[in-house]
């Protein structure tokens, strides 16, 4: 090879030395070629420009320390300096860190005395940041309790929500000082752990850090921090838990037996107690929080079951659960409450009765007993404790059920002057494990209650001794008798309860069936379109299985409590009256989506090209039994569905120019949620109603292409649509030229000519089947009377069997006989023989004797006449 090489060079350099004007081209051509390379390359330098120098992300006003070069060195010293920071890692060109730009700022307004802010740019390329750390998104939000760290913050970047989270990191455990305070910490429907630890033998005793380092393992898990850490120093205190032994740590359930942490099977560390808690916690709510970009969160939790999704306004920051929260917390709970004997024994070891009259003034003869069940320590400190809830102090929980109670269950006769127990409910109060209600109707003296009217027409209070438990019901939700409670033991429709916040979820709210629209307030909505409250939530149950949705419709007189309570048991029923939600397009936007003629002025009457179908305006325009109604299936991202819009518009525009009853209507199946029976498997599809014949509607064969032709073919086949059916078929005229509209009329006449012809063939065909038919029918009445006459013959057949049975049997019986007389007479015939034989004998015996005596007489008269 490389002699060759060497062969070319030698004979191009004796070429150039043969001819010296070639090798002066050529070296020109070498420098041209040189500097054009040096000018490309020193152009392609200038195209990539060098990147601008960072500036500061966040205000000069706002409390964070601004780390726009990435300096992740300063970022650690300065969290070792303060007890705990937040660390804001952010792109500077990312919409998302932008805008929680304004919410961190916010937050570190209120909470920069008690937290620090370090904002770190990690997408300088310079930067340690960039180069040490990979996300894979911004911005990220760490926080660190001290040494402990970092937690992750996985929630909304929302202030609010960013603040309380913060502020539980901040304060991780709830101190328990006394046993109101303990009280009210477990009266919660959510799970608490209580932690017991003496601090009077050390600063912090052992498994202390522990105990605090679990809280905060809790928090990386859920940032909504729905499991609360408590922790108790007074043994007094911790006994009323029945914790005795230093260094416990209690998990408190409300449907369940409570647990105590088993140091023995485990090791007692941070992520062991974190991860028991969580494998032996028992919620009735869910929290769900979905992250605002394509998540599975919502499809794993759909797929475990049917699913009541709660939409509630929320408050991070309150200091008390809402209203509405505790109310569908009561009504989860009770829903659960599958077994009395379940509960803690924390809910029994605080029972003393204090008992009321309640009288309403709408009956003078109703009154009923309320009982409240109360701490001994409360009961004994004051009598305060034995106070009932006023209508001024919005007792709407009590007189909810003594309105149920008294005014509702009542049936006894006012003549009754004896006390007559009818009715009995029980509930808790306000969620506590430590009080309950227990309301009893019954019937009074006329005479107590005038006397008592006249003192307080409206309503009146006497107190009431103490009763025995004998003649009180048992407390328990099972008594209460409203059908919602235990009622997840009783029906195989078993529902799990999920609660999102209404703000943030709005738009899958409205996906799922709710009014209005985001700038709204949610109440004016709500009352707007009846499917809501006052309150602004919203509620459906979504059954991922059967493919149906339920949306609670709230009447305004009823609460949120009863509407929940009949929408639950309407569902768990066997045969549920509740109809399935479709979704669909506001029919103030059906105007918009409606093709017309190009030609058509904007007042015109006539109809438009194409109807737009939506979910309310489906069934009155397909089921219309004066029109042929040609549907379109589609959606707004199916490629095909577009390609094929220039050809429907054509059928439409000649269909109309032949003013045919036959409707062409489209609907968006991605935007409109139909019944079951008119869905289609794919999308574009084609479906033909014919008028007067709706059930024997007729979908476009998948294997024929979308043509005009083929559309006309398929409405014509199957319309019954024959205006032009009579007449005769002709050419088309030379005054309408070889345009595409005498193409078509050719088309059309020849397709009302096969119409034709197949009408003419279904008439013979339908006289061929009528003969048919008379002769099917005739052959089944044959049928009929053979089958009548074969049943007669079976039964004569049966007969002459049992007379041959018979007559066989009586045959045998006489040959049987016969056979015994000729055996008989046999024996007879011997016999006679015999008798014969001896006969025969005796004759001639007896013959022999005649003679014989003959003879002697002979010889005595021969004797005698010779004596003589």
């Amino acid at each position: 090879m490389l002699r060759r090489v060497r062969q070319s060079l030698r004979q191009v350099l004796f070429l150039m030395a043969r001819r010296p004007g070639l090798l002066c081209g050529a070296i020109v051509l070498g420098v041209l070629l040189i500097l054009a390379v040096k000018f490309t390359c020193s152009r392609a330098k200038n195209v990539v420009a060098t990147a601008r120098p960072p500036v500061r992300f966040f205000s000069a006003e706002a409390p964070v320390v601004d780390l726009y070069l990435g300096q992740l060195d300063q970022v650690e010293r300065l969290r070792s300096m303060a007890e705990v920071s937040l660390i804001f890692f952010y792109a500077p060109w990312c919409a998302h860190s932008m805008a929680a730009r304004q919410e961190v700022q916010q937050v570190a307004k209120k909470l920069a005395k008690q937290v620090q802010f370090l904002a770190v740019n990690c997408w300088w390329s310079h930067g340690k940041c960039r180069r040490q750390n990979r996300f894979y998104q911004y911005p990220i939000i760490h926080l660190f309790y001290r040494r402990f760290g970092p937690i992750e913050y996985k929630g909304p970047l929302v202030a609010a929500y960013v603040e309380s989270f913060i502020l539980r990191v901040i304060t991780p455990l709830t101190y328990l000082p006394s046993r109101a305070t303990l009280e009210e910490f477990l009266s919660c429907h959510e799970p608490r752990v209580v932690g017991f630890f003496q601090f009077h033998s050390s600063p912090q005793p052992p498994g202390y850090i522990t105990y605090l380092s679990s809280a905060l393992q809790a928090l990386k898990r859920d940032f909504r921090g729905v499991v609360r850490f408590g922790v108790i120093t007074n043994k007094q205190v911790a006994g009323a838990i029945s914790l005795t032994e230093d260094e416990t740590v209690y998990l408190y359930r409300k449907l369940n037996s409570s647990l105590i942490f088993p140091r023995r099977e485990r090791n007692f560390t941070s992520e062991a107690i974190c991860s028991w808690v969580f494998e032996h916690r028992k919620t009735v709510l869910h929290w769900l929080q979905p992250p605002g970009t394509k998540s599975r969160l919502l499809e794993h939790e759909l797929t475990k079951g049917p699913a009541l999704l709660l939409f509630l306004p929320h408050n991070p920051l309150g200091s008390n659960p809402s209203p509405i929260l505790q109310q569908v917390a009561d009504i989860a709970v009770r829903y659960h409450s599958c077994d009395n004997n379940n509960h803690s024994s924390l809910d029994k070891s605080f029972t003393s009765l204090c008992c009321q009259s309640v009288l309403l003034p709408k009956s003078s003869t109703s009154v009923c007993e309320v009982c409240l069940s109360l701490s001994q320590s409360i009961l004994t400190s004051s009598s305060v404790g034995c106070s009932f809830p006023s209508t001024a102090q919005g007792g709407d929980l009590l007189h909810s059920y003594l309105r149920n109670c008294c005014l509702h269950q009542v049936s006894a006769p006012m003549s009754i002057k004896t006390t007559t127990l009818v009715v009995c409910s029980n509930f808790l109060n306000s969620y506590s494990p430590f009080s309950q209600y227990s309301a009893c109707c019954r019937k009074v003296e006329p005479q107590l209650n005038d006397s008592q009217a006249k003192e307080e027409p409206d309503m009146q209070r006497v107190p009431l001794t103490p009763a025995s438990s004998s003649s009180l019901p048992s407390s328990g939700p099972q008594q209460g008798g409203d059908g919602i409670t235990g009622l997840r033991c009783r029906t195989n429709r078993t529902l799990r309860f999920y609660v999102l916040d209404v703000a943030l979820n709005w738009p899958l709210a409205m996906r799922l069936g709710a009014a209005g629209n985001r700038s709204a307030p949610l109440h004016q909505e709500a009352d707007a379109q009846g499917n809501g409250s006052g309150d602004g939530s919203f509620a459906a149950i979504v059954n991922l299985k059967d493919e149906v949705h339920y949306v609670l419709h709230r009447n305004p007189a009823t609460t949120l409590t009863e509407s929940l309570e009949a929408f639950i048991r309407n569902f768990s029923a066997p045969y549920s009256l509740l109809q399935r939600h479709l979704v669909g397009e506001e029919d103030s936007k059906s105007g918009e989506g409606e093709t017309r003629h190009p030609d058509e002025h904007q007042h015109s009457p006539r109809r438009p090209l194409i109807t737009e179908l939506t979910t309310s305006t489906f069934l009155p325009s397909v089921m219309d039994l004066q029109k042929d109604v040609l549907l379109f299936y589609y959606t707004q991202w199916c490629g095909f569905c577009s390609v094929l819009n220039h050809i429907i518009i054509q059928l439409a525009r000649l269909l109309q120019q032949g003013n045919s009853t036959i409707t062409v209507a489209r609907v968006n199946v991605a935007r409109n949620d139909l019944p079951w029976e008119f869905m289609v498997d794919h999308v574009p599809s084609i479906l033909l109603f014919p008028k007067y014949r709706k059930q024997f509607s007729v979908k476009f064969p998948d294997e024929l292409p979308i043509t005009l032709p083929n559309l006309l073919h398929f409405i014509l086949q199957h319309s019954g649509y024959v205006e032009y059916a009579d007449k005769p078929v002709t050419a088309p005229s030379e005054a309408e030229g070889p345009g595409p509209g005498a193409i078509f009329r050719a088309e059309f006449l020849a397709l009302q000519h096969e119409v034709q012809l197949l009408h003419h063939a279904r008439e013979r065909l339908s006289q061929q089947l009528a003969q048919l038919w008379r002769d099917n029918r005739r052959l089944t009445f044959d049928t009929r009377s053979l089958e009548a006459q074969n049943a007669e013959l079976k039964q004569e057949r049966q007969s002459l069997e049992e007379q041959h049975r018979e007559k066989s049997r009586q045959l045998g019986e006489a040959v049987r006989r016969l056979q015994e007389l000729a055996d008989a007479s046999e024996n007879l015939l011997n016999e006679n023989t015999l008798l014969r034989v001896l006969l025969r004998a005796l004759k001639d015996r007896t013959e022999a004797k005649e003679q014989v005596e003959a003879e002697r007489k002979e010889a005595e008269q021969k004797r005698s006449h010779m004596a003589s």
